[in-house]
């Protein structure tokens, strides 16, 4: 029996689309009464994942378990769930009242109970008074409070919310955020709330789950999500990140931007590539002599209400962003700390394009789909290799046909001075580029792979 403190489990589930898969080995648990956010960039599979839970979409593997029981088959109207959507679906030829009592009146409900749970609902979503309004009548954030309260009026276990306040304008969305958080107190129930906005995400959440590209990147509290990152994707989509690349020295030491720093991480091993993420707010910026770590100029300075925010070339090449109560001209020297607890250090997904294939001849080889010269091996015809190729390495053309195989830019990484780009083949095979031309995700790019610098050993060796 599932432990049921956890009201919802999800176990390796996966979902796929036209071959594409949209969802892939997902494992969450939920606990009772928690609100819980699914964050991640459009298409990563949360609104997905969402109406899997109510029933809108089957899996094709694994289960989803509510109370114990698997209602992976259970038809939505069955399930303790109800769903407040983007657009609010209510009925325009009823007013306020009969929207948020529809549900009740159809399961018939005694008008008596209807009226007293009516008025109750409309209460906690600040809508009273307005039970006779036509419902096209009301502002967008009120036509949203009508939609909630006609979700929760059914007593559910669990409350869906796919993006409920992406309509909304920038005010009316914080305060609707203070709302909801307050109606989640109130009502005691689970809320399971989907977003791609990182700061409402932090705002509101118990927990953050964070996706990309159908894959489970995070399960944290927000102070976790935020303060220690797995990986770059998370560091980059939660908030503003310097992300670099850095040598783990040993534990407790790391090396980036050209110094050595005294770090809390541990367990990486010795001379391990990693990346290193600092928050712009942990940068210590005073002036040049009073004992840095590291100096700097300043390239630019912007007040933005709170803080200042700016960027400082470092003496090593790097850039970095800082936030700080204080201004620092542009064109001024400065210096830097940076403290043991703030350094966040996080393995490397990868660190060399690495591809297997088979020798076309002695001096070339196929992998992904394509023939490519390389260094004289000595290996004949067939052989099974695996072909590696340094990241700074790969060369990109502006022109698709310029390239033995092209691929679109699928994402973009800032390093402090370069750029680590992903670019995703038509077959779907992705090779890492690190370089300092600017590109922009989407743009299609030729890919070749100079000859000196590609590595190829046999299948079997180590590697």
């Amino acid at each position: 029996m599932e432990n049921q403190e956890y009201i919802i489990s999800i176990q390796n589930l996966s979902k796929s689309f036209d071959g594409k898969k949209v969802l892939d080995d997902i494992n969450i648990k939920v606990k009772s009464g928690e609100f819980v956010t699914l964050l991640g960039p459009s298409g990563c599979g949360k609104t997905t994942l969402l109406r899997m839970l109510a029933g809108f979409l089957a899996p094709d593997e694994g289960t989803i378990l509510m109370d114990g029981k698997d209602i992976s088959d259970t038809p939505p109207n069955h399930r303790p769930v109800n769903t407040v959507f983007q657009h609010y679906a209510l009925f325009p030829h009823l007013d306020v009242y009969d929207n948020v009592a529809f549900g009740l009146k159809l399961k018939g409900v005694p008008e008596k109970e209807i009226d007293e749970r009516v008025r109750k609902v409309l209460k906690i979503v600040s809508m009273t008074d307005y039970e006779d309004r036509d419902v096209e009548s009301l502002s967008g954030g009120q036509q949203q409070r009508v939609s909630i309260a006609r979700a929760i009026i059914n007593r559910p276990k669990v409350l869906l919310l796919d993006e409920p306040l992406s309509a909304l304008d920038l005010k009316m969305r914080k305060d609707m955020q203070i709302e909801l958080k307050e109606m989640h107190k109130q009502l005691g129930i689970t809320f399971i709330y989907v977003t791609h906005d990182q700061e409402e995400a932090l705002t509101l959440s118990d927990t953050i789950v964070v996706m990309n590209e159908g894959k489970v990147q995070q399960i944290g509290t927000p102070a976790d999500i935020y303060n220690e990152p797995v990986n770059s994707f998370v560091a980059d989509f939660i908030g503003d990140s310097n992300i670099f690349n850095g040598i783990m020295l040993e534990d407790r030491k790391v090396s980036f931007i050209g110094h050595e720093f005294e770090c809390v991480d541990e367990g990486f091993g010795e001379n391990v590539p990693v990346d290193v993420v600092i928050r712009p707010e942990d940068v210590y910026i005073m002036n040049q002599d009073t004992g840095a770590q590291f100096t700097g100029k300043v390239t630019s300075c912007t007040f933005k209400g709170v803080h200042y925010e700016m960027y400082v070339n470092t003496d090593d090449g790097f850039e970095i962003q800082i936030q700080d109560y204080n201004a620092f001209e542009v064109g001024s020297t400065v210096g830097m700390i940076i403290r043991p607890n703030d350094i966040q250090v996080m393995k490397k997904d990868h660190v060399i394009n690495r591809f297997e294939g088979q020798m076309t001849d002695s001096s070339h080889v196929n992998i992904l789909g394509e023939d490519f010269e390389c260094p004289e091996t000595g290996f004949e015809a067939g052989t099974r290799v695996v072909a590696e190729i340094p990241f700074d390495k790969v060369d990109l053309t502006d022109e698709q046909s310029d390239g033995t195989l092209y691929g679109e830019v699928h994402a973009l990484l800032y390093k402090g001075n370069h750029y680590h780009l992903t670019v995703r083949t038509e077959d779907g095979d992705d090779i890492f580029v690190d370089t300092n031309d600017v590109w922009d995700k989407g743009d299609l790019v030729g890919v070749n792979f100079p000859a000196q610098d590609l590595i190829i050993r046999k299948k079997d060796e180590n590697v």
